[in-house]
């Protein structure tokens, strides 16, 4: 016999044990997996499960000295799970992940950790997840609850990194995501563009209701400040006498510094606002979207247009907070402005980007190409 079957042991110490034959030195060696970091029926579910792992993988030839990927990989699921939030929020607050990006991971992690499926195959460890359970995961975020292929996508990716990172810290050895591909899209992506008439009732609503968030509207339709910027921005940053605005590395989404032009009329909203009355380094958009000491979630924008303005002006769910950018980007080609000047204020990174805004009913014929075409139209053809 190469090994002995596991044997669950209580007492001072709560752990699983077995022998198994070490070939490079021909003994028998033992191995502990240890139970003290659960308590009560968890513990006893968990060890129960722990012994009937260990005994299948020994009948199968498993051998923890030969193979050496057991690693972490009797770490209980939900340790995993907590391990890793804590990573991902401990990568935002230094700054290696954006506030998007935390509240994207954390998301998409509560939804598989939620999912019935994770009970219906109970998995009590990370390696159990394998491309079948992802498969029918992935199932669950296409049919059941009905997403678009781009979240798919998205749950795809997510899921690279998430099971990249397990593997990295040995709590698998094979990584489940190998095979499963992202769906293929057919069509560009689809910006919405908000109508000159829904512009008007916005910017009523704004007046009467919250200037201030007719504030952070201006800067995302003129300026095309992302919200997570806008949450960042402090009074200080506004340069009046240039009428510029300094984003900083740290808080864009290309990391690099940038100056935009401050609009006259955003100038006069924020003079009318007595924003420039505040401390210099006070948040622009702290509780209420006003200009305060704390530093307040980019969510607090979607929150707004959602419960206030969406909801009083009855607006489809296609019209977004986000789709004034794509709107302001849109109506400034639309008024025949310099591409590269809106390039320059979006902050693209090629002008291919900005022209992709480009309305259809106002992009003209090349010139250049006219004129060689009448000069071809002298020869032969």
């Amino acid at each position: 016999m190469t090994w002995t079957p596991p044997v669950l042991h209580r007492g001072k110490e709560n752990y699983v044990d077995f022998y198994a034959l070490d070939p490079s030195t021909g003994t028998m060696r033992r191995k502990k997996v240890m139970l003290d970091r659960l308590k009560g029926q968890t513990r006893a579910r968990y060890a129960r499960q722990v012994v009937e792992e260990l005994t299948q993988k020994l009948v199968r030839g498993w051998n923890p000295w030969v193979e050496q990927k057991a690693g972490e990989q009797f770490v209980p699921w939900e340790e995993v799970v907590e391990h890793y939030r804590n990573y991902v929020v401990k990568l935002h607050n230094d700054s290696a992940f954006r506030e998007e990006t935390m509240r994207d991971y954390l998301s998409r992690l509560n939804v598989l950790n939620e999912w019935e499926g994770m009970k219906r195959f109970k998995i009590f460890f990370a390696y159990q997840i394998d491309g079948m359970v992802l498969t029918q995961f992935l199932d669950y975020i296409l049919i059941g609850r009905g997403d678009s292929p781009q979240t798919y996508n998205n749950y795809v990716a997510w899921l690279r990194t998430f099971f990249g990172w397990m593997q990295s810290r040995r709590f698998i050895h094979d990584d489940p995501t190998d095979g499963i591909a992202q769906l293929k899209r057919k069509k560009e992506k689809n910006r919405t563009v908000i109508p000159e008439a829904v512009l008007r009732q916005i910017k009523d609503f704004c007046e009467r209701e919250n200037k201030h968030f007719l504030l952070a509207c201006y800067l995302l339709y003129y300026m095309f400040v992302r919200p997570h910027e806008m949450s960042l921005l402090r009074v200080r940053d506004f340069q009046l006498s240039q009428r510029t605005l300094l984003l900083y590395g740290n808080q864009t989404k290309n990391h690099n510094d940038a100056v935009v032009t401050l609009p006259d009329h955003i100038i006069h909203l924020m003079v009318e606002l007595k924003v420039f009355d505040s401390p210099g380094g006070y948040y622009l958009f702290s509780d209420g979207c006003r200009p305060g000491e704390g530093w307040r979630d980019s969510k607090q924008f979607r929150d707004y247009w959602n419960h206030h303005v969406r909801k009083a002006l009855k607006l489809p769910p296609q019209y977004k907070f986000y789709s004034l950018k794509d709107t302001g980007i849109t109506n400034m080609l639309r008024a025949l402005a310099d591409p590269i000047s809106v390039r320059n204020q979006a902050r693209h990174s090629s002008l291919l980007i900005t022209n992709s805004y480009t309305p259809l009913d106002i992009k003209q014929a090349n010139d250049e190409i006219l004129r060689a075409a009448k000069a071809m139209h002298g020869g032969a053809f």
